[in-house]
């Protein structure tokens, strides 16, 4: 049976004048995997998720991302995936119940199906007693999981999430790749960019990125074979010095 690819990016380029953001990477992440896109920060990996959620036009170069051209369909790209930003998931002056209800309306959910998808994740994340609280008043650990919970309102064929456990403590990232992992395992692609090496034992498969370029691209277990390394930051730090 041949595998399903998510997303299929081919030499895609950014440019900004003379600087090359992003050069000429190349890559497959297949249907319900949890892809890890890696990199310190600056690598280029944020500027190449725009191009693939349709913010941003590439310079050059070709993708598809659930089935959809990102050059000629990025709008059909936008709403057949959910996207948690590095900095901006939720409006602070917002309870969480009236975030989840807006970005409902905006995923295109009739009044039921956010209702229902309200009561759920009140449910599931044990959400009760702060569900009538703004989302300022929240540890960012809450806000994260509220934020990518809301990513998922509308059952999205790939959800993309930029440095999703950036500032959070140790307990609250295992919290958060539990929560990755359920939903890999009901089918959705999850694509995670990190610069937290020890993350990417978590992913299925595995690019690392160094000033615009993609080094390295394979299962965790192969390029720690490949590398001779012991763990994957030991990886990084071979390729990061070339």
């Amino acid at each position: 049976m041949k595998e399903e690819t998510a997303i299929h990016v081919k030499n895609l380029t950014k440019k900004f004048g003379a600087f090359t953001a992003v050069n000429t990477i190349s890559f497959k992440v297949k249907k319900g995997e949890i892809f890890g896109f890696l990199g310190a920060n600056g690598a280029g990996k944020t500027t190449a998720m725009k191009m693939l959620i349709g913010i941003s036009t590439p310079t050059s170069g070709e993708a598809t991302v659930a089935g959809f051209n990102v050059n000629t369909q990025p709008e059909s790209i936008k709403k057949n995936i959910g996207y948690m930003s590095q900095k901006f998931a939720l409006y602070d002056d917002l309870t969480v119940k009236e975030n989840i209800t807006f970005f409902g309306g905006i995923y295109g959910l009739t009044r039921k199906q956010i209702k229902d998808k309200r009561s759920q994740l009140v449910e599931e994340l044990g959400l009760q007693k702060i569900v009538n609280e703004l989302v300022s008043s929240l540890p960012l650990g809450w806000k994260q999981k509220i934020a990518f919970s809301v990513a998922l309102l509308h059952n999205p064929k790939i959800v993309f999430l930029d440095e999703p456990t950036g500032g959070v403590d140790p307990i609250t990232r295992r919290q958060f790749w539990e929560m990755i992992y359920k939903t890999a395992n009901q089918g959705t692609t999850v694509f995670v960019t990190t610069h937290y090496m020890d993350e990417a034992e978590y992913c299925d498969s595995v690019s690392i990125m160094v000033n615009g370029k993609i080094e390295a691209l394979d299962t965790p277990k192969k390029l720690k074979e490949q590398f001779k390394a012991s763990t994957m930051n030991d990886v990084f730090l071979k390729l990061a010095r070339g």
